[in-house]
């Protein structure tokens, strides 16, 4: 049975201020990056390039939460899945995933803006989640997810949670500046499924890399770790990183 990995790239409406890094087009990079990745460990790579949605109800970076719903029914058999957000690269380097994962619902601790990790915790908390709280170190970047079928309630639940919520989370993002669908998913995770929570190193969601100043033109980044994810905006464009880093790893790679 496969084990699949999983992208989103679907184009937002040009009024879309979240995040969910899905701009068509502007990620064939990343996503050529994944191609050699998934050859390399005859694994099945999925993209998602048609909305699940009307984007006026429901923003591309939601779509994450139906991915074992696609999978079924495009009649797609897997084992384990790995969700990656479109503005990553690969690394020729990076091991196979899959066996790091003992078969638990995996990410990477999100090393981003601590204060906006806060007030999205303490936010979510006191206005969605009726006071529950759970460590600020338990609190994963949603641009790498590792999950697999005894994930399906989790993400039933939120599908059921989103279609309550909508208008509340909307409300959440423009009244307090928060997250809004990785404060979600962590919530259920730690609220849900904490023991069968796994957290991976950094090495295999290397986000925010402009802030631990290991994104330059030396290339510093390609000899971190595995996976390199150009989020958080990273100047020039997250595009001309994409692009650079990918011909820098793979061009004399046939």
């Amino acid at each position: 049975m496969n084990n699949i990995i999983f992208l989103i790239n679907i184009e937002h409406n040009k009024n879309f201020k979240g995040g969910g890094n899905t701009l068509k087009g502007g990620y064939y990079y990343g996503i050529k990056s994944w191609e050699h990745y998934a050859k390399k460990y005859n694994l099945e790579l999925f993209i998602l390039e048609d909305p699940l949605y009307d984007l006026d109800y429901m923003k591309p970076n939601w779509f994450k939460i139906y991915i074992l719903d696609v999978l079924e029914a495009n009649n797609v058999e897997y084992n384990q899945v790995c969700y990656v957000d479109a503005d990553t690269i690969a690394t020729p380097n990076a091991p196979n995933i899959f066996d790091f994962t003992e078969n638990k619902f995996c990410a990477v601790k999100n090393y981003g803006c601590m204060d906006w990790v806060n007030r999205s915790i303490e936010n979510y908390s006191k206005h969605i989640f009726d006071g529950f709280m759970f460590p600020f170190y338990r609190y994963f970047n949603s641009g790498l997810m590792v999950f697999n079928k005894k994930h399906k309630t989790l993400f039933k639940d939120i599908q059921n949670f989103y279609q309550e919520k909508a208008n509340d989370l909307q409300h959440m993002q423009n009244t307090f500046c928060v997250g809004n669908d990785q404060p979600v998913l962590n919530f259920f995770v730690n609220k849900d499924i904490s023991e069968d929570y796994k957290t991976l190193g950094y090495e295999w969601n290397m986000q925010d890399m402009t802030r631990f100043e290991v994104l330059n033109e030396n290339m510093l980044h390609t000899k971190y770790g595995y996976i390199n994810h150009f989020n958080a905006g990273t100047p020039p464009s997250p595009q001309y990183w994409l692009e650079k880093t990918y011909k820098y790893l793979y061009d004399n790679i046939t």
